[in-house]
């Protein structure tokens, strides 16, 4: 018997939105990190020198990230408002524009503003996605949707490292923006989310950021979310950013390289959402995949501080074994699209992962106060430790959400 016209639609509708959600965080993810490898060679293309390399590469990290934080309360509000789809297109445009736009610099000032755009731009595509996938797949299926979104982003990361050792930097940076704009035209096809549609229909607040923060119950849902994603950016901020220091306080000689310690753990984070996605269709869980994730990344935050120094060999394994564990990135935007009504969906889905991203800055911030005063691995210990405790406890008040039906309204 043959499934009627609507279910094909659908079914249409759903496989358009993973692959230009997938496609769009792929972009999205070359973009964020492709800063950070051509860092020092654009700089000193501008003229920079020494201590200035430092300082100033410092201020344009500074400004993507408030440039991510900001556009993610745009483009998280404006999906509530507005709609899934119409953030994704505009996302998407916005940051193709600055990405381009960095590869015709030439001073530190445009190339700051441009990194803020940009930053803008990157916060709404990987929420806005996800939550537009969340809604069009089936509560049983939809892990499998994001799963793919996040395991196909990611290796925008990888594919940055390559084209940022391939090519001249302003050439990275146009490929970027190229590849962005070649992103739009599949973006057209892409249907809303008819769960929006209806929620359109309802009279009540929608995209009411404040309104995280003025009930104690959506406030501890949203502050446990932002923690228990915590580790992984932890493990990218700090063990694998700073990998050639604490390299060389493990004894290592030569030190380990970042841009490989970054392929590394990226590569093997494609696979750890992949892993991750599956293993919490399979058993029907979101939590306790989390948990067994985040407790071998305990262990191996442990090896790599304490053993990371038998080998240089041993040490990108590691790193390697890190990224892999840290893959529950994909389930814990999942998680964040399923825990509200579909009137703040939007706005926590896109929020979130952006927050996580720009609290980094107080993880290395402590890291680097802490390693002024201690050994570099020690100070490394201390603030993963918290973090790991802050995560654990975060996620025992995290809501089960498989299979859960996001048909719904948030009370405000």
């Amino acid at each position: 018997m043959n499934a009627p016209p609507a279910f094909h639609d659908f079914r249409k509708s759903a496989i358009l939105a993973i692959l230009t959600a997938a496609l769009g965080f792929f972009v999205d993810a070359y973009d964020l990190l492709l800063y950070s490898i051509v860092r020092k060679a654009s700089l000193e293309s501008l003229g920079f020198a020494g201590d200035q390399i430092r300082t100033v590469g410092v201020h344009l990290l500074n400004a993507q990230l408030l440039g991510l934080l900001l556009g993610g309360i745009l483009w998280g509000v404006l999906g509530d408002l507005r709609g899934r789809r119409s953030v994704l297109f505009g996302s998407i445009a916005m940051y193709s524009v600055a990405t381009l736009a960095n590869a015709f610099v030439n001073s530190a000032t445009a190339y700051g503003f441009w990194r803020f755009v940009a930053g803008i731009g990157l916060a709404g595509e990987l929420g806005a996605g996800v939550t537009l996938v969340s809604e069009l797949m089936s509560p049983r299926n939809r892990g499998y949707g994001t799963m793919i979104v996040a395991s196909v982003g990611v290796l925008g990361v990888v594919t940055a490292s390559l084209i940022g050792d391939l090519f001249p930097w302003r050439y990275s940076y146009a490929i970027g923006g190229v590849l962005g704009f070649l992103l739009l035209a599949l973006r057209i096809g892409v249907s809303e989310s008819p769960i929006f549609a209806r929620a359109l229909q309802a009279k009540t607040s929608r995209g009411n950021f404040f309104a995280l923060f003025t009930n104690w119950d959506r406030f501890r849902r949203y502050a446990s979310l932002i923690l228990v994603a915590m580790p992984i950016w932890y493990a990218i901020g700090i063990l694998v950013t700073f990998s050639p220091e604490l390299g060389k306080a493990l004894g290592l000689d030569p030190a380990p390289k970042s841009s490989l310690a970054v392929m590394f753990y990226y590569l093997a984070l494609t696979f750890g959402d992949l892993v991750n996605g599956y293993l919490s269709q399979l058993f029907q869980t979101r939590k306790r995949i989390i948990a067994s994730f985040m407790f071998l990344a305990v262990a191996l935050s442990a090896v790599y501080l304490l053993a990371g120094g038998l080998s240089l060999t041993f040490f990108y394994a590691t790193c390697a074994a890190l990224g892999f564990v840290s893959g529950y990135w994909a389930v814990f935007v999942t998680v964040a699209a399923e825990q509200f009504g579909t009137n703040l969906r939007a706005t926590v889905a896109v929020t979130a992962p952006n927050f996580v991203r720009g609290l980094t800055a107080i993880l290395t911030w402590l890291f680097n106060l802490l390693a002024t005063r201690m050994d570099v691995r020690l100070a490394a210990g201390i603030v993963g430790m918290g973090t790991f405790i802050l995560a654990a406890l975060a996620l025992s008040h995290i809501e089960e959400t498989y299979g859960k039906d996001l048909d719904f309204i948030e009370k405000i």
